[in-house]
């Protein structure tokens, strides 16, 4: 499949070239333009309507998916101003990505919920974890630039879980608190996932939560004064 990723690493979008008889599945929402020629067909994520409903409670995204046959072109791009990044899904090689970082994928890919990373997001801040399994390209989006790293066997990083967007299935991983009590509270890291080879973890350059913390800074004096001037 031809595609091209522009405009990278700000404001990517994703333009793939479809054959006919080639599919691209891609997000609901995240479609910015398509040639006439291209036929498209909206399904449920998942296999079931309990999933589907589980994925979109705990993830945040749409109940449904569109998929798009060629021939012609389609571009896609994402809510979050950052990079567009293709992985290359095997059977024996899967993801593990957040549940925002989906843009697209194609071939036979499944996305499921996975559930550990689900209950530790309770408490991990937000970190649900989608699984994908299969064979075909994944597309993912990311908050800022991307930042690949390549971990040897036993080789560990530790992450912040708002920097991070997911990693190699092969990976061993675990949440855990960043230092003590004291750390955890003052630091402004709060929870963080320790990651241990072998194999591939890719970061986000920028922080949403800090990033809407900043934009509060700005919109919270003007706020105030729409309450004030109402009373």
């Amino acid at each position: 499949m031809k595609y091209e990723i522009k405009y990278r690493p700000s404001y990517s979008m994703l333009t793939v070239n479809l054959d006919p008889g080639e599919k691209i599945t891609a997000e609901a929402g995240s479609m910015t333009y398509m040639d006439p020629t291209v036929e498209v067909r909206t399904t449920m994520r998942e296999r079931s309507f309990l999933q589907t409903l589980g994925l979109a409670f705990i993830g945040g995204q749409s109940f449904f998916v569109n998929h798009y046959s060629g021939p012609g072109s389609v571009a896609f791009v994402s809510a979050p101003v950052g990079d567009i990044e293709r992985l290359d899904v095997t059977t024996s090689s899967g993801m593990i990505i957040q549940k925002s970082a989906y843009v697209a994928s194609t071939g036979d890919l499944d996305l499921d919920v996975k559930w550990e990373g689900f209950t530790k997001g309770l408490f991990g801040q937000g970190l649900f974890m989608l699984k994908v399994h299969g064979d075909g390209d994944l597309f993912i989006n990311t908050f800022g630039a991307i930042d690949v790293h390549e971990l040897g066997e036993g080789e560990t990083l530790i992450v912040d879980n708002f920097h991070l967007v997911g990693f190699t299935e092969s990976c061993r991983y675990r949440v855990t608190k960043f230092g003590g009590l004291k750390e955890t509270i003052l630091s402004g890291e709060g929870f963080v996932t320790q990651i241990t080879g072998p194999g591939k973890i890719y970061i986000q350059t920028k922080n949403m939560r800090e990033f809407v913390d900043w934009l509060w800074t700005l919109l919270e004096p003007r706020v105030r004064n729409i309450q004030a001037r109402a009373r």
